[in-house]
């Protein structure tokens, strides 16, 4: 048995109070220690202490290895507020034996920008874009709903505004606050149609949205319209995509591969269904890349990646995934690689819509089983002056579990 190593790094959040903030016994563990690690702003609100003092690393990435070489010294890291909730704890968390790590909470910017707005935690969401892509709040945009944001710099409350406007959220209220718990604590409020205020860098923004009547709709569940994306008439239609994701079960940070992924419908709602889910996207040609990467930054999901490339070569290389989904190039070889892959547990749903894709589903379907379905979608369309029923083209569905 190895000896375990007793805690030599606290991971201490601090806010505009600074010190007079801090308990007593976390306030004792900075003023003792050797080394202290954090952003400028973190520094000043302890420059009373004396230790030696590091600056966040460039790359960030390096962070861990900064900390590892200091080990066996008393190290203190500064994070703003709560370190484990959207902030440097919980990196250092995934790197480091925990064993080795105490935290010390400080009440986070959500929680003061919570009690400032007289909101309920439990009936609001809470998401950062800090060093993130601003676009990945969209998703987000949903009637009522109460959102706090904490943002990247100055500008991010005018994007915000921007997306809201754009999607028919004009009358949101919004609120910047910045400096909260400080002698210099400031609030800017406004709409989101007419946002103008400058504002600190470094704030957190609540936002109350208001939909017009004519306010895009977007929920997270499974189905968007097909007018909703950039497509060249080559998608899995809006009926179809909603069936498909039910069975590949988005699920909280799992991965999927969206194999002939096209405009990147299937891959882009998979990513909107479940808080960070994420998605690769195989497809060779060009232009439905960036068909793929326009409908992922309108709908809130631009972490999508997309590769260039053909089946089975492509996956090579690629984290396994939670599940798979293939719209397009099915054949045996591309269905062995990716069954391979797939985790225990994991997904794996096959549509064809051509004569030649459907016995092969028939064929796999004899040798592994699982459930096998035909979707024919019909929509009322105009025909002269009255109405009647436009057949799309059946799908043949495939899906199954891996256990």
């Amino acid at each position: 048995m190895t000896d375990r190593i007793a805690p030599w790094l606290h991971v201490v959040g601090i806010g505009e109070d600074g010190m007079d903030g801090l308990l007593p016994a976390t306030r004792a563990i900075v003023e003792s220690a050797e080394v202290i690690v954090g952003g400028e702003r973190h520094h000043v609100l302890s420059d009373a202490v004396r230790a030696e003092r590091i600056a966040w690393p460039s790359p960030f990435d390096a962070l861990t290895g900064l900390l590892s070489g200091h080990r066996g010294r008393r190290v203190v890291v500064l994070a703003t507020g709560d370190p484990l909730w959207f902030s440097v704890g919980a990196r250092i968390g995934r790197s480091l034996p925990p064993s080795e790590i105490v935290y010390h909470p400080q009440l986070s910017a959500f929680q003061l920008a919570a009690a400032r707005m007289g909101w309920s935690m439990a009936d609001l969401e809470t998401l950062t874009v800090h060093g993130r892509p601003v676009e990945q709040m969209i998703a987000f945009i949903q009637p009522d709903a109460r959102l706090l944001v904490l943002t990247t710099g100055a500008e991010t409350p005018g994007q915000i505004a921007r997306f809201l406007t754009e999607r028919g959220f004009g009358q949101s209220r919004m609120t910047v606050l910045a400096n909260m718990g400080g002698q210099q604590e400031l609030r800017f409020d406004g709409l989101a149609d007419g946002w103008d205020h400058v504002v600190p860098a470094f704030n957190t923004l609540a936002v109350e949205c208001v939909a017009a009547h004519d306010a895009a709709l977007l929920p997270r569940v499974p189905g968007l319209a097909d007018d909703l994306f950039h497509h060249d008439g080559t998608m899995t239609k809006r009926e179809v995509r909603a069936a498909t994701l039910s069975k590949l079960m988005p699920m909280r940070g799992a991965l999927l591969w969206d194999i002939g992924s096209g405009c990147g419908s299937v891959a882009v709602e998979w990513m909107r269904s479940a808080r960070y889910a994420r998605a690769i996207g195989i497809e060779p040609r060009a232009d439905r890349r960036a068909m793929a990467a326009a409908n992922a930054l309108a709908l809130g999901v631009p972490r999508l990646e997309l590769i260039e490339g053909r089946v089975p070569a492509a996956l090579d290389g690629l984290a396994a995934p939670d599940a798979v989904f293939i719209g397009g190039g099915l054949s045996d070889a591309v269905f062995d690689a990716a069954w391979s892959a797939l985790r225990p547990l994991g997904r794996l749903v096959c549509n064809a819509v051509t004569l030649e894709s459907e016995a092969l589903l028939l064929n796999l379907h004899k040798r592994y089983g699982g459930d096998l379905v035909k979707l024919q979608i019909n929509r009322a369309e105009p025909v002269g002056g009255l109405t009647g029923w436009r057949p799309l083209m059946p799908v043949t569905q495939w899906s199954l579990v891996k256990r």
